[in-house]
Formats: C-alpha cells, structure tokens, sequence
C-alpha cells in the first residue's frame, strides 16, 4: 500500500493472479457475485476476469462511495476505470455502529480483518445492507462503455482481492475510514459500560437515585483523584479466583430435527465436545492448584500424543477407528498407549515409546538404588531376581516384570501381557515401591 488517508487509501498494483481465485472469503465471493449478475454481457465478465489475472490493473485508489484505477488493454493503452457503491447515510452509520459496538465479538473480528456472517446479519436486521447486490456496483470507464466493460470488471476483480484482505476496504468505501471508525466505536463501548454501570447501581440504590444519592437523571457527581487514591486502602479487594468447578458441564443439544449435513460426524463432534468440557474441568483445577503459578508450561502435543488422550476418554468404535487412523498407530500399539496415558499423561506415554540410555553419572546413581533391592548378592540369585539392563529398563529375568526409568528420574512398573509389555502403575520416585507394586499383582 503506498498511502492512507482517513478518508483515502492508495493500493499498489497487485502481482498476476496466476493459478488461484480472486476471492476467498465469503464476502469477497459476495461482491463478485454482485458484479456477475448485474453484468450484461458475459463475454465482458471474462475479459475483464483475464485482464485482472494478467496484472493490467493498476493502483487502486479506495475511497467513499468509490474505487478508481488505470486499467491497461493488451497494446498498453489506459483507461481510467471508477466503480461507484452509494455510501451509507447518517441514520444508517448511527445503527450500524449500535450493531457493531452492541457485541464485542463484532469489533473483535473486524479488527483481526474478519467479517462473520452474522456481523452482517445483525446490520441487515438494524436495516443496514453492508454487502452489494444487484445493481449495486455502478461502473463509469474512459472507454465510454454504457454497461460494466472489461476494465471496470477488471477492476472489480481486483477489488475482490483487496476486500479479502481486509474487510475495512468495503467500509470505507461505504463511506468511514478505518480511524475514524475505530475511535467512534470505541466512544459508543465507553459509553455503553458507563450507562450500563450507572444503571446497575441505580437499581440497587432503589429506584430514582443512584448509590451515592445523586438524583436519576443528573449522572453520578464523581469522587477526586487524589480522594480515590487515599480511599484505595479500604475500598473493596479485587474479586477472587473462581471456584472450582467439581464436574464437566454437559454439552449443547446437536439435534436440530433436521438431517446433520453428510461430511459432518456428528458422534465426533459430541465426544470432542464432551472431552474439551473434562479437559477445561482439569486445567482449571490445575490453575486453582498452589504453586501453578510457579510452574512451567506443559510442552504442546502432537497429534499422536492428542489422539492418545482422546482414546483414553473411551470414545464409542467409530471415533476409536478414526483415532487409530490419525495417530498413526495400530488397535493393538493404542492399547497400552492408553494405559499409559491414563497411569500418568505424556510423560507416561514417552516412557512407553521411547528408548534411552542414561548418562553415566545418572547410571550409577541408578546403578545404587537398583542394588539397595536386594543387599546381598546371594539372596537376590537365590530369589532367582536378577534384573538385565537395556537402556533405561530393567527386566526382573524370568517374571515378565520390568522397571523403566523416566527422564525426570522416576520409576515406572511394567508387565509383560499378551507378548508386549504394559504400563502396571503410576511413577514412583523410588525403585523398590514401583517394584512392589508389579510384584504384589502377580
């Protein structure tokens, strides 16, 4: 972009739009729709569609209630193309912005360059038509063409793009800068919050004062700055944190009556809601723990760690097939997978599948815990458990039992069931325990 102005904004010549569409957004695709059925001549549409794709758009110049560009034909010749949009009158500005400020999730999406449906919906409700539609788009071009030429159309192609981009585009054109905007709406939010909490404690002072005494009407009379601040030590304490929540909520009712559109799965969508609500439950929970304040952030999963934990909420088979496909493992390497998600999270899932040796310093340490088991050397070949070392595991020989140590120095029971081995407790930070508990299985 070469210039903005409140009231102006300058886009440079966009690069050729080889091999993609002019619009992706839904609002994008609702302007050239408002070109293509207002057009007469469709041999123009396409010519005008090919001279947008082949960058003979130049500029273009953004501003209310119109969008000017040189537009080049193939021998180079310009021509000056404008197309008007009838700007937005008073009455129709002041509802839109009541629309707009009314929800913070408008001003939210517009500010992150999204315009939602219902955005749109809302001003249509409020009488307000954001969007062009038949008609709307009103061409003027050098080449004296009555009706939308392909240098208008060009320009209304590249237009799409622009709006993509950024949806304020289409709101200046419509007759406010992005500025302007912005400081209006903030004014209306401003005032919205102050009418709202004057209005709150009028209601529970009694009706025709507000709490202080000050009589409905005259506004509250306000407090000095420097008699807030001495105040500030017996004013009341911030609200607290939230209270814990003991259970999940139940999820929203999916069904409609009508028949679910076919790509959507409908038994997926209830169980990821169902497990996004237990999983909001727990880090709430670990949020009101003591010390998480201190604590580091979990690293991030993966997708094959995700469908673990997804697993481990016991979804119904046609989920269950659909999380063994994405994870990347088969039915029989997700059971245990499962188990040890449920024994003890990622952690427990990386001791699982992952094979290491320690350190020789953290060996020997291990090497001193491992030996204290069984004191005596005869009595531990005399119990016939001896333990055969392979990396970070530890097989009791013989007992299908085997001890694995984890990378943040813990212990992990495991057992041997069905030709593979099975997480058979949680972590315990020492050897013997981890041991005792396997061995008081069996």
């Amino acid at each position: 972009m070469n210039s903005e102005y409140e009231d102006e904004r300058t886009f440079a010549a966009l690069p050729p739009a080889h091999g993609r569409g002019f619009a992706q957004s839904w609002w994008g695709l609702t302007w050239l729709k408002a070109l293509e059925d207002t057009a007469l001549d469709t041999q123009q549409l396409k010519q005008g569609r090919k001279y947008a794709r082949q960058g003979a758009v130049g500029a273009v110049s953004v501003r209310p209630g119109r969008i000017t560009a040189v537009v080049r034909d193939r021998d180079g010749t310009p021509h000056r193309a404008d197309v008007l949009l009838q700007q937005l009158g008073a009455e129709s500005w002041d509802r839109l912005l009541d629309v707009v400020s009314g929800e913070a999730g408008h001003l939210a999406a517009l500010l992150d360059r999204d315009m939602p449906p219902r955005l749109v919906e809302d001003a249509a409700g409020a009488g307000v038509e954001l969007l062009p539609g038949i008609g709307d788009l009103d061409p003027e071009c050098g080449c004296e063409a009555w009706d939308h030429c392909l240098h208008t159309t060009a320009l209304c192609y590249q237009m799409a793009r622009l709006l993509d981009q950024d949806p304020f585009v289409l709101l200046l054109l419509r007759g406010r800068g992005e500025r302007a905007l912005l400081d209006e709406l903030q004014t209306r939010s401003a005032a919205r919050g102050a009418r709202e909490s004057a209005e709150s404690e009028g209601a529970s002072a009694g009706s025709g004062s507000y709490a202080d005494g000050t009589a409905a009407g005259e506004g509250p009379a306000g407090v000095d700055a420097e008699e807030a601040y001495a105040l500030g030590a017996i004013l009341p304490s911030p609200p607290g944190p939230p209270a814990l929540v003991e259970f999940p909520g139940d999820g929203p009712v999916l069904d409609s009556g009508a028949a679910p559109p076919e790509e959507l799965d409908v038994e997926a969508l209830k169980f990821l809601v169902a497990a996004t609500a237990v999983q909001a439950q727990r880090a709430l929970a670990e949020a009101l723990a003591p010390g998480h304040a201190d604590s580091s952030l979990p690293e991030p999963l993966g997708t094959a760690q995700d469908t673990v934990r997804l697993a481990a909420a016991h979804p119904g088979p046609r989920v269950g097939e659909r999380l063994t496909a994405a994870g990347g493992r088969t039915s029989a390497e997700l059971e245990p997978a499962v188990r040890a998600w449920e024994f003890g999270g990622a952690e427990a899932l990386a001791v699982l599948e992952e094979a290491w040796s320690p350190e020789p310093d953290a060996l020997a340490r291990v090497s001193d815990q491992l030996a204290a088991l069984w004191p005596e050397e005869e009595g531990r070949a005399e119990s016939g458990r001896v333990l055969r070392a392979d990396g970070n595991r530890w097989t009791v020989a013989g007992s299908g039992v085997q001890l694995r140590y984890g990378r943040d120095g813990r212990w992990w029971p495991y057992r041997r069931e069905r030709g593979r081995w099975w997480p058979a407790g949680p972590a315990e930070p020492d050897p013997g325990a981890a041991l005792a508990t396997v061995l008081s299985e069996g």
